[in-house]
């Protein structure tokens, strides 16, 4: 479907009324000097993306538009929608996913940017050895503790190091349980957040690589029955073990990603299955830097020494490609301007790390993260507490098995079928 999409995507550029520029003219005619947009899909940061752009004009003179990507909007859907009505944003920060099936057809090759000796790691360049897209952030994901509402139940220090396995938390949740805290898991219901944040754990603990990662979704495509998957069953035994102290669990369909903030900062609950992206929403549900939130591994099985229980998923899980369909040969300039910006100039570092709770990619900006999410996982990081891969999946992998994921969620279905839907949406993408 995709690679349709494409296909007339590119036939449709090749009509007059998609000439080079005409976007930002309809887009940022109120603009008095030169013009670039933004797409941003990553909603949590719309706000600061809007004060860092009124920054970067002030500095530069340079005027840009953050487009936002709606609630649930598809980003992969809103950028070609884009394209195909000729408005296409100069700069997309969209899914690495995304971006590998885009890139070569729309997006600027950015293989000679000097940015990159400070992203090696990051980068990821496609099957033509080019880079399409520059590592916007670096993001881990675990299980999120608050520990100061942990130690308030059980009338002791909280030891995170001490919990190494599904059967350790397991232990932890029972004796909550047992001292009051009777539900002390949160589970957010939305599709996004159950098929790519959660079920996405199945692949890339395949063997903690991207190429990992592709390596079981390529057997799914050939017809392995999930359930003789060894991930996907460990995946489930935790899954379940959610679920049953799950604070939602009269209507669990019924509570949202915003409520999960106010309950996890509020000590309501204890844990929630998330990633460091989610410390904005928390300070707008009330949380402070001072408080102790950390993260536990999602943990997978009983073996202690599996790298899967020592460490978070990490790696740049937002990526900007740069258009090179539409924007003119000076937009495409000032695009790149931008990015060397955030690289380099100490206000662009200063503001991705402490007004957009970033963790930068780029290797020279040491700014320490304002979040205590960020400076747990920066930790883990550089402490061999992570594993990097990042899946790549189709662009509706998250809505429509979360919208599986959902099912389960809700008691609407079994764990077999569960795998069966799951198996089937591969079968499919052969």
């Amino acid at each position: 479907m995709k690679k349709t999409l494409i296909i007339a995507l590119i036939a449709l550029l090749c009509l007059p009324l998609f000439a080079g520029g005409s976007k930002d003219a309809d887009t940022t005619s109120s603009a008095k000097g030169p013009s670039i947009t933004l797409l941003n899909s990553k909603g949590e940061i719309q706000t600061a993306l809007e004060a860092m752009a009124k920054t970067y004009e002030k500095q530069t003179g340079v005027h840009m538009d953050v487009i936002a990507c709606g609630e649930g909007e598809v980003p992969y859907t809103k950028i070609t929608t884009m394209y195909n009505s000729g408005n296409a944003p100069t700069l997309a920060m969209l899914d690495p996913t995304d971006v590998v099936g885009l890139g070569e057809h729309f997006a600027l090759d950015l293989s000679e940017e000097k940015w990159i000796e400070e992203n090696e790691n990051m980068v990821t360049r496609a099957d033509d050895g080019k880079v399409y897209g520059f590592p916007f952030c670096v993001e881990g994901r675990g299980i999120i503790y608050n520990a100061e509402a942990i130690e308030k139940v059980l009338g002791r220090e909280f030891d995170p190091s001490s919990i190494k396995s599904t059967s350790a938390f397991a232990a932890l949740l029972a004796e909550l349980r047992a001292k009051g805290m009777e539900y002390p898991v949160f589970i957010a219901m939305e599709d996004w957040s159950l098929g790519a944040h959660q079920l996405g754990y199945i692949y890339d603990c395949y063997d903690g690589t991207t190429d990992g990662s592709a390596d079981i979704i390529n057997q799914l495509k050939a017809g392995l029955d999930p359930l003789a998957y060894d991930r996907f069953n460990q995946f489930m035994d935790t899954f379940d073990l959610l679920m049953e102290y799950n604070y939602g669990h009269l209507d669990p369909l019924g509570v949202n990603y915003d409520e999960g903030c106010i309950l996890l900062t509020e000590g309501e609950v204890a844990f929630w299955s998330n990633g460091s992206w989610v410390w904005l929403d928390l300070v707008t549900g009330g949380a402070s830097e001072d408080q102790d939130f950390g993260f536990l591994p999602f943990f997978l099985g009983d073996d202690e020494d599996d790298f899967a229980n020592n460490g978070m998923q990490a790696g740049p899980t937002k990526v900007i490609m740069i258009d090179r369909i539409q924007a003119t040969a000076e937009q495409q300039q000032l695009a790149k301007d931008f990015l060397n910006w955030l690289v380099y100039d100490e206000e662009g570092q200063r503001q991705l790390v402490e007004e957009c709770s970033i963790i930068p990619s780029s290797a020279n900006n040491t700014i320490p993260s304002s979040s205590p999410l960020g400076r747990d996982m920066v930790y883990k990081m550089a402490n061999g507490q992570s594993y990097p891969s990042v899946f790549i999946a189709p662009s509706d992998h998250w809505s429509l098995m979360g919208a599986s994921m959902q099912k389960y969620l809700a008691k609407r279905s079994t764990r077999e079928q569960l795998a069966s839907e799951l198996s089937a949406y591969w079968v499919k993408q052969q």
